[in-house]
């Protein structure tokens, strides 16, 4: 008997009792669990756990959002900038930057060889200092915030969430999610941590609140 024949042999033994019309969704799951721990400031906090993956963030107002945006190109010096179709207007600065869309694809050559990538994303989860993409308006498909270098993304304060729970309650599973926790790095040689092994090397992230900066 080899382990797989083991395996789903203890698993068809486990599901002995279960009644041949029984469905997953008819059994009760209990979710009395804390949803959040996130506290009184979940913006604070994911600004704050944000920050510690060694991403810049940029807290501003919905008045000032897009100048933000433009200071945070114009200190990395962008001149090619992916923008996915759908990204809001409001948000989208003019600039020196040649604007790349994304209909028809763009090629992985080009995607590759553009200075940044400018997107929103669909939740933020303040707990893990975490943004969900899930290819929606202005997130365009996954390789365009895996290839390029530099990656930055407008969060609306409203997007921001406590905890997990609340995000994946928020989210739609049948979309392709994209988790992304600070810039892409990996320490799984020798410990020794190497940036954008797997994606952009470095990532801002504007926040943009729902009241005027002072």
């Amino acid at each position: 008997m080899s382990a797989r024949d083991t395996v789903l042999g203890r698993i068809r033994a486990a599901l002995a009792d279960v009644p041949a019309d029984e469905a997953p969704q008819d059994v009760p799951v209990a979710r009395d669990y804390l949803s959040s721990h996130a506290g009184a400031d979940p913006t604070g906090l994911f600004a704050a756990r944000v920050a510690d993956y060694r991403a810049e963030v940029v807290r501003t107002g919905p008045g000032d959002a897009k100048q933000a945006v433009a200071d945070a190109l114009q200190r990395r010096g962008v001149r090619s900038l992916v923008v996915p179709p759908g990204f809001p207007e409001e948000f989208l600065p003019d600039g020196p930057w040649q604007r790349l869309g994304d209909d028809p694809h763009l090629t992985v050559a080009e995607l590759d060889a553009a200075d940044g990538v400018l997107t929103t994303a669909a939740v933020g989860i303040a707990v893990t200092g975490t943004i969900v993409l899930d290819t929606g308006p202005g997130q365009g498909r996954r390789a365009l915030t895996l290839l390029p270098d530099y990656h930055l993304c407008v969060v609306r304060e409203e997007q921001i969430v406590g905890d997990v729970p609340e995000a994946l309650a928020a989210l739609d599973p049948a979309r392709p999610l994209t988790f992304v926790s600070g810039p892409s790095a990996t320490s799984d040689i020798e410990l020794d941590r190497v940036e954008g092994v797997h994606g952009p090397r470095t990532l801002v992230v504007v926040i943009v609140g729902t009241e005027p900066t002072g």
